[in-house]
């Protein structure tokens, strides 16, 4: 069985635990700084077990030995968005934690692949990857993933379907300026064009760009983690099961839609060795202006912290 260690047990590090034990993934182990949380977070999650009948083993550790041995590393320490607090604040807030992070995998576990849940998804999935020296294959952030999830269950909410039927797709930057391909989104293989307005599909579109803002709106001291961390879960599935399956996640871009050096979500095989190959849908040339401004602005907000 595969091994996983998550770094950081808040809210979006247990949640994934738990469900990557129930889909009976993987053992997990949890490691956080603060001490006495992940013990008691493995325990709680552990001692559901008996109801919920996983066989997968989620334990503590009180140091990164466990590293080593991890065939899939999740990086899900940091502070979470306040209402109000632009991405580029949180970038400052975190780099030093993923910085830190970045250099003692890359020296310690460059064979693992690592998943980055901390937020700003894709300014941190392009720090991780730069600092660490590990191959951009091996690095991965949820970005996408998590946007095309939402956007599933808003087109079937207002469709009247069931979600699992709707295939959507979601690229660029995890945030106000994703873009949603809506003629790569289908309910059951029939165009979800087919089926509704495009002026319904932006206004979907639109929810789905608010949605992480809205619920740290509404929680006012926490961000999203139900979402996020079934999302997490089904990536984690992907590498350590060796799926193949084709997701949306952000890594660090070499020349895909001539943008360089920076991480943003574009369609990607997921294996057991992370990032099997990437999928380049074609874009008009509206949105590869949109896909390529967003890269530009995000370079620039990254250069602005490090000043």
């Amino acid at each position: 069985m595969s091994r996983v260690t998550i770094i950081g047990s808040g809210n979006v590090g247990a949640n994934t635990a738990f469900f990557i034990a129930e889909k009976g993934i993987s053992d997990v182990t949890l490691y956080d700084v603060q001490e006495g949380i992940s013990a008691g977070k493995a325990l709680d999650i552990m001692e559901a077990a008996p109801i919920r009948t996983y066989r997968t083993k989620i334990s503590s550790s009180d140091t990164l030995k466990s590293l080593k041995e991890s065939d899939v590393i999740l990086l899900a320490a940091g502070m979470v968005r306040k209402p109000g607090m632009k991405r580029e604040e949180l970038f400052e807030q975190n780099a030093g934690i993923i910085r830190e992070a970045a250099e003692y995998i890359g020296r310690t576990a460059s064979e693992s692949t690592i998943i980055i849940l901390t937020e700003p998804i894709d300014m941190l999935t392009t720090l991780f990857t730069k600092t660490s020296g590990m191959p951009r294959e091996r690095v991965m952030g949820l970005g996408g993933l998590l946007d095309s999830t939402r956007l599933r269950y808003a087109i079937a909410r207002d469709l009247g379907v069931a979600a699992e039927d709707v295939s959507a797709l979601v690229i660029g930057q995890h945030g106000e300026q994703m873009i949603g391909l809506a003629r790569y989104c289908t309910v059951s293989g029939v165009p979800v064009l087919n089926l509704i307005l495009p002026e319904q599909f932006e206004s979907l579109m639109g929810e789905t760009r608010r949605a992480g803002d809205f619920i740290v709106e509404m929680a006012k001291r926490a961000s999203a983690y139900y979402a996020p961390s079934a999302a997490a879960a089904e990536l984690v599935d992907a590498v350590c099961r060796d799926t193949k399956r084709v997701l949306s996640i952000s890594m660090l871009l070499r020349g895909e839609y001539d943008v360089d050096g920076v991480a943003l979500s574009i369609p990607t095989v997921i294996g057991r060795s992370g990032i099997v190959r990437t999928f380049l849908p074609k874009l008009t040339g509206e949105e590869l202006e949109k896909f390529q401004k967003s890269a530009r602005e995000m370079q620039e907000k990254i250069g602005r912290v490090r000043k």
